[in-house]
């Protein structure tokens, strides 16, 4: 299957202006969760696109803005650690790529949905759309909003590392690594810890 077999299948449907979307952060310990939309000019190729988590760091850094400049449109969103504490990491998700989707300019008619779930208990993808099981391996479009909302997550983590070093944002992203739960045994949560993820 291309990347691109996805996008046809809709575009036989009538639809025009179809993005793909994809989040990035649902499982560290720390930081936002990120999501991304992106409309791509159909069948076009840039060399190199695949699922962001088969691409190292480098390939996901160059890519980034060769897949800002080609785009029709993109956005990037994403939703604070206290809002997934303060209703759940789902819900934080699908308001994240609902933001993304609604951001678009030009706006999209159709949306390609990364994963099997569209909802959450407080937010839902809004725009027409289809969830795609593994869909950043199957889609350009998603492919490409998986690497920016990635790279766009990964930046913030770098930041946040700057701000407290103590933890190792930087190196592993704010994901439950052994050196990360041992840092916040040893120190407690930082204000960027997600406080309904348990740490242990």
């Amino acid at each position: 299957m291309s990347l691109w077999e996805v996008e046809n299948l809709y575009r036989e449907k009538g639809y025009t202006a179809i993005c793909g979307c994809d989040e990035a952060g649902a499982g560290p310990l720390a930081g936002p969760v990120y999501a991304a939309a992106v409309i791509l000019p159909f069948g076009v190729d840039i060399p190199g696109l695949n699922d962001s988590k088969q691409l190292t760091e480098k390939m996901r850094e160059a890519l980034f803005p060769i897949i800002q400049e080609t785009a029709v449109a993109w956005a990037i969103a994403s939703v604070s650690a206290q809002e997934i504490d303060a209703t759940d990491i789902l819900t934080a998700r699908m308001k994240a790529m609902d933001l993304a989707i609604s951001q678009l300019s030009p706006q999209a008619d159709f949306a390609l949905i990364d994963g099997n779930r569209d909802h959450g208990r407080g937010s839902a993808i809004t725009l027409a759309h289809q969830c795609v099981v593994k869909g950043d391996s199957l889609s350009a479009s998603i492919a490409a909003a998986s690497i920016l909302a990635k790279v766009s997550r990964d930046r913030v983590m770098v930041e946040l590392d700057r701000r407290y070093p103590q933890y190792g944002f930087a190196k592993h992203k704010g994901y439950p690594t052994k050196a990360h739960k041992a840092a916040i045994a040893a120190l407690g949560p930082c204000p960027e810890h997600r406080r309904s993820y348990k740490w242990t």
